[in-house]
């Protein structure tokens, strides 16, 4: 590791010839990770990955380096020909670190890399059997496992110096039913910012059986009809419309860029006054939480939307000097080899005040989105499509008959304006977020909620 003093040397080289601000983030990260398929081991991993990324700043430009070479000569030498490369008038600053402070993101009762392979394997191999003996129209089941725990230093030319201990674990299964024309899935993936306590006690049976039952009774599902109609949208990995189709929208990578659709709206009415929605990075033990984000500033809990007004962004640092306002601790990044820059932590609509029940009832017709999947969103429109993995037709305020390919079709505000019911019955569901600093591990998250129109694309 590097001694403060090497630390504040490479800060200062990397001002000696341009910049006004310069970082620095250093990573150990140890992962280990295991799938099954039908019930047998398929691959192991494991490893171990150390790096140092430097970033300077001039105004709103941005120069970015990294290397897992930590000599110091070595640093300095990298930290002023990045430094040169922003042409810009050197301030000649020397940086003196402030008392280093440190933080764990993620308290470990078991930490993972103590739990034998042993262990992990009995997990997915229970898994794999609930799903299979679900029924026999299961035909093939798959089932992973993952786990990290990293360590970062981060300090910059300010005189911060912070550390951070983040670990994280995470499981999944699929579930494949088969008959002689049709094959239909059911998948779930279940995480936590914990340790492998997670695990044991985790009900991975249940949750295999679920996903068996999605696929057997999606296999025998009618085609979706298509048109607009109101759509219902359960909760957990529902809040995945809100978290791509809106999320995205509202961090400063958008909207710093005005990129967004949503950008010079702060103070306006951009949803429904029924949807509150926030990003909140401290709820303890969350898949997306973070003690503080990868610009070392505290994490927190923005409110993004308050009754349907724009209250909020999600900002980094660099977006902070490109929109003139403050940073939110939502700077996150994959790894030492990518700069930083505003990203989602556990987003969600928050709960309502409708009983999930009354919403069905009170919906002559529509479709039932009980479990979403996957889709594309462009940020600067919102417009957005994503796949029904498991529906229902309401008929007569029931759920009635299984349907099929279902896909949601539409823009982000106006999904939101069009939201006219939310529920009580808020939960979150674990995800993994792509963007221009890589994957993180992001929830998303809602309630049920019903929106009065939607177009519906199917199959009949």
């Amino acid at each position: 590791m590097l001694s403060e003093a090497t630390i504040e040397r490479v800060l200062s080289a990397a001002l000696s010839r341009g910049g006004d601000f310069s970082e620095i983030y250093m990573e150990e990260t140890k992962t280990s990770g295991l799938s099954f398929i039908n019930g047998r081991v398929d691959t192991a991993s494991a490893g171990i990955d150390f790096g140092i990324g430097i970033r300077i700043l001039d105004k709103t430009k941005c120069v970015y380096v990294f290397s897992n070479d930590i000599r110091e000569e070595s640093l300095i030498r990298m930290a002023k020909d990045a430094s040169a490369s922003l042409q810009t008038v050197p301030l000649g600053m020397t940086v003196h670190l402030t008392p280093v402070v440190h933080f764990n993101s993620n308290p470990c009762i078991l930490a993972p890399v103590s739990v034998s392979k042993s262990r992990k394997v009995d997990i997915l191999r229970r898994a794999c059997t609930a799903a299979k003996e679900y029924s026999p129209l299961i035909s093939q089941t798959s089932a992973s496992y993952g786990d990290m725990q990293k360590a970062v230093w981060i300090a910059n030319s300010t005189g911060l110096y912070r550390t951070d201990e983040r670990a994280r674990v995470r499981f999944t299964i699929e579930a494949v039913a088969s008959s002689d024309a049709e094959k239909q899935s059911g998948y779930f993936g279940p995480g936590a910012g914990k340790g492998f306590e997670f695990m044991e006690e985790y009900p991975v049976e249940d949750t295999a059986r679920e996903a068996a039952r999605i696929a057997v009774t999606m296999l025998s599902a009618k085609a979706c009809p298509s048109g607009k109609m109101p759509v219902v949208i359960d909760n957990g990995f529902g809040g995945v419309i809100f978290h791509e189709a809106c999320g995205h929208s509202l961090e400063a990578t958008a909207v710093g860029v005005h990129a967004s659709v949503f950008d010079g709206k702060l103070g306006k009415q951009i949803a429904s006054p029924l949807v509150t929605a926030l990003d909140d990075g401290t709820i303890p033990g969350a898949w997306g939480s973070l003690a503080i984000d990868d610009e070392g500033h505290d994490s927190s809990r923005n409110v993004l939307i308050e009754n349907g007004i724009l209250k909020g962004y999600m900002i980094d640092l660099l977006g902070s000097r490109r929109m003139n306002m403050p940073a939110t601790g939502s700077s996150r990044r994959q790894n030492y080899q990518y700069a930083p820059t505003s990203r989602m932590t556990n987003t969600y609509i928050a709960a309502g005040d409708t009983d999930p029940k009354d919403i069905i009832s009170g919906t002559s017709y529509g479709l039932y989105a009980a479990n979403m999947g996957g889709g594309s969103v462009d940020p600067a429109t919102g417009e957005f499509n994503f796949a029904v993995t498991e529906g229902y037709m309401i008929r007569d305020g029931r759920i009635a008959e299984a349907v099929r390919g279902a896909t949601l079709i539409g823009k982000g505000s106006q999904i939101l304006m069009n939201i006219d019911r939310v529920g009580t019955n808020l939960d979150l569901a674990q995800g993994v977020c792509g963007s221009i600093s890589g994957n993180v591990p992001t929830n998303v998250g809602q309630p049920m909620i019903r929106v009065s129109e939607i177009t519906v694309g199917g199959r009949e």
